[in-house]
């Protein structure tokens, strides 16, 4: 995995721009702490930090190729292909030669064959910018998942692009600005694809290739989930599914770096763990590393909430005996958790407030102990949006709103306007927000996406559209943050449940087998239990781990009263002051307020930071 970044200018010599490329370029050290390179044209300035994960000599970039010695193309390039050697195999029979094992030179072969459309004969994830010399047009690529991300903020003669917003910011013609708009979608917990908060600031959307020539900018869609009629039985469903996942997991393990999983012990995770453990055996290959985060005290004095009944710790353990993985826990304490430079740390990693607290940070740093064995994690994430595994999925007063089907169940946590995150945000600026009518507004309009076959039943084409905005919005939530934890930490994590493959086939299952036992994620369960124990194949949904010790709010307001006691925090004018004091007052539970501290003090770390000019 890598970080890219760079500059297209018509009107300007960009050969004599070199710093400024080496300052964005540097942005993108945690992302790529092997190697860096730069390239520079004309009209074209590109950077490249690399995580060295195949053809660790080969895959240097950037990376150009020429013909007749005239140059053809360069490419910067983060991610992975996992259909590169069919590929490779298929453009050296139309006649091009490789020098190097690399799927990058495989993507820039692949451009000079099929032009743009090489995007629809990738299988992978990735983002990448090729910048045609013969031409001088840049083409900006994202996967069809949306897993690695891409930014661009267009200028006056071209554009300026990388993988993080941090990239673009450092380019003296970008700047940190927010407004209402911004605001909101920091904030609604329903993510537009192609919107970020900044101004100016946009994403390639997942699926989509960019074009940039000097007569401006323009998008083409490449690929969507599209509706298809299901013709397969349920046991034949079931079989599919077992075959792609094998198929996915065991191209998934293809690297020349150490390489584990990341297990909690749920279905998703221990069905990939499992899965690659036994890829690795029929190879020869010795036990598969696996890891899992706990926090201190947390297993012997676990307490059940209503989304937590059991603790992760024993079915990751009983999940790695029984595979024979090689187990390791990363356990982190209220200390870490709470310290401010973690804090710092991860905003650095988002570029925004995550406003999510400790599981941000945890994230972060159960990624930084797997790096100190692994370059590659395979992780479960997405089974869920895909399957059926949330509770919105299954609660009637969810998948009957006029909304977001998780803003129902997740208005505990914020994105209303009224919940615990915002419980400290001033009631005016809430008013000029309007969380929940921005939010409504969105969830309309993606509706008119939803692909829909004739004729279907009710309740088939209302889990259609549930399961739709789940993979096209909410899953980009977590998709986003498993990339910027990960990537600050210098980890390449791969996620087989993005497979489009898969991704497309299951879409196109009809709810009444995805649910056909008449629990979550019964088609996922059914595919994978003959590898896993019945305790796990069984064990009901548990989310992410969130830290239990009543330390941590502690910690958490010992913070915020610095804050409101200090007058230079530039979020103070966010906040509203009687509902500060009584946050702080001395009778309020420090639980409470958890959410609506790490809100403030996420606030007040970003518009610091960043020194975000914020025009609301």
């Amino acid at each position: 995995m890598c970080g890219i970044t760079g500059w297209v200018a018509y009107d300007r010599d960009l050969t004599v721009e070199r710093a400024v490329l080496d300052s964005m370029t540097a942005t993108q050290l945690c992302r790529g702490p092997d190697a860096g390179g730069v390239h520079l044209e004309p009209h074209a300035a590109l950077g490249h930090r690399r995580l060295a994960v195949i053809d660790l000599e080969g895959g240097v970039q950037p990376m150009t190729v020429e013909h007749d010695g005239r140059r053809l193309a360069t490419l910067s390039y983060c991610g992975e292909v996992y259909n590169h050697r069919e590929l490779r195999a298929e453009l050296t029979a139309a006649g091009h030669r490789f020098r190097t094992r690399s799927d990058t030179e495989v993507i820039l072969r692949a451009y000079l064959e099929w032009g743009e459309h090489l995007a629809e004969r990738l299988n992978g994830m990735f983002a990448f910018a090729i910048w045609d010399t013969r031409t001088e047009e840049l083409l900006l690529v994202r996967d069809r998942m949306g897993v690695k991300p891409l930014h661009y903020h267009p200028t006056p003669d071209g554009v300026v692009f990388g993988s993080e917003p941090k990239s673009l910011l450092a380019h003296p013609a970008v700047r940190p600005v927010v407004d209402l708009d911004g605001l909101r979608e920091l904030l609604a917990m329903a993510p537009t694809p192609g919107v970020t908060p900044y101004r100016g600031i946009s994403e390639v959307r997942p699926g989509h290739v960019v074009r940039i020539r000097r007569q401006g900018l323009s998008a083409r869609r490449y690929w969507a989930l599209e509706a298809r009629e299901h013709t397969q039985d349920l046991a034949t469903t079931i079989g599919t599914v077992r075959a792609l996942l094998e198929d996915i997991v065991h191209r998934q393990l293809d690297a020349d770096v150490p390489l584990c999983s990341l297990l909690s012990g749920g279905l998703d995770s221990s069905a990939v763990t499992a899965l690659a453990a036994r890829t690795l055996r029929a190879a020869g290959a010795g036990p598969l590393p696996s890891f899992a985060v706990d926090f201190a005290g947390q297993s012997e004095h676990f307490a059940p909430d209503a989304v937590r009944t059991t603790p992760d710790g024993p079915y990751a353990r009983l999940l790695a005996r029984h595979v024979g993985a090689d187990h390791r826990v990363i356990e982190l304490d209220s200390a870490a958790l709470g310290d401010p430079a973690q804090r710092l740390a991860t905003l650095r990693a988002r570029d925004l407030p995550g406003g999510v607290g400790d599981m941000d940070t945890s994230l972060l740093l159960l990624f930084r102990g797997v790096r100190e064995r692994s370059t590659v994690a395979l992780s479960g994430e997405s089974a869920d949006e895909l399957f059926g595994g949330y509770r919105w999925f299954h609660d009637p007063k969810a998948v009957n709103a006029e909304d977001f089907p998780w803003a129902a169940v997740l208005s505990g946590m914020g994105g209303t306007g009224n919940g615990p995150r915002e419980q400290l945000l001033d009631r005016e600026l809430l008013g000029k927000l309007d969380l929940a009518g921005y939010r409504q507004a969105h969830y309309r309009a993606a509706l008119t996406e939803v692909p829909h076959l004739p004729d279907a039943d009710p309740l088939e084409r209302r889990m259609r559209e549930v399961t739709y905005l789940n993979l096209t919005r909410f899953v980009s939530i977590l998709l986003d943050r498993k990339d910027r934890m990960s990537m600050a930490a210098g980890l390449e994590v791969r996620v087989p449940f993005c497979d489009h493959r898969l991704v497309q086939y299951v879409f196109n299952t009809p709810w009444s087998m995805k649910y056909f036992d008449g629990r979550e994620k019964s088609l996922l369960r059914a595919a994978v239990r003959d590898v896993l124990p019945d305790v796990i194949a069984d064990r009901v949904k548990s989310p992410y781990p969130i830290v239990q010790d009543p330390h941590y709010p502690e910690l958490l307001r010992g913070e915020l009263a610095v804050l409101a006691a200090g007058s230079s925090s530039p979020a103070l004018p966010l906040l509203d002051s009687r509902r500060l004091a009584d946050a702080l007052a001395p009778d309020t539970d420090p639980q409470s307020v958890r959410l609506a501290a790490d809100l403030a003090l996420d606030l007040d770390a970003w518009l610091t930071e960043y020194q975000v000019s914020l025009e609301l």
